[in-house]
């Protein structure tokens, strides 16, 4: 019999370039950071002990690679973290405004992330989680909309407290009513 999860988290994991300075030549440099709200939330309960899952997909490549270490160093069970070599890890590049805020911009056309098919997911992990964590941003295009649906009502069907963070970024939506 499956461990029961405290926490299992569906959604984007992706790449964050942050401002990293300045280079000799006066470029703009950017540093390499672990993303994606659901992987970050995951993150910050495992700190206290909790037991841990995330389901979702990256690329096989460097970020994806880069990103399932980052999660296992973190105490966070990836056995249903796809890396997929149709499809490039999730890039969002961020910049600071002047009053402090942050913007975005992404690379994903598509992205891994957004590439997750029900069948890709261990339903048994839904079916044994207290918690069931999506976000907004595996909602923005099939086929992980229509998998992160599914995946909802089976985790609520089978007890599992559900928990959203409308972590939205307008530029990933066709349109704000969609959204």
């Amino acid at each position: 019999m499956r461990i029961k999860a405290d926490i299992t988290a569906l959604g984007e994991l992706l790449i964050d370039f942050t401002p990293a300075g300045v280079s000799q030549q006066g470029m703009r440099l950017f540093e390499q950071n672990p993303g994606g709200a659901p992987a970050n939330m995951l993150a910050a309960a495992a700190k206290f002990g909790l037991k841990t899952v995330f389901i979702g997909k990256v690329g096989r490549d460097i970020h994806g690679d880069f990103l399932r270490e980052t999660l296992v160093k973190a105490g966070i069970n990836t056995e249903n973290l796809i890396q997929d070599d149709r499809y490039f890890t999730t890039l969002a590049f961020v910049s600071l405004k002047e009053n402090g805020e942050r913007e975005f911009s992404f690379s994903r056309k598509p992205g891994a992330d957004t590439q997750l098919c029900m069948k890709e997911v261990d339903k048994s992990i839904l079916e044994n989680t207290r918690v069931f964590h999506v976000g907004s941003l595996s909602l923005t295009d099939d086929p992980s909309r229509t998998a992160t649906y599914e995946a909802l009502n089976l985790a609520k069907s089978s007890g599992a407290l559900i928990s959203y963070d409308p972590n939205y970024r307008a530029a990933l939506w066709s349109d704000a009513e969609t959204a």
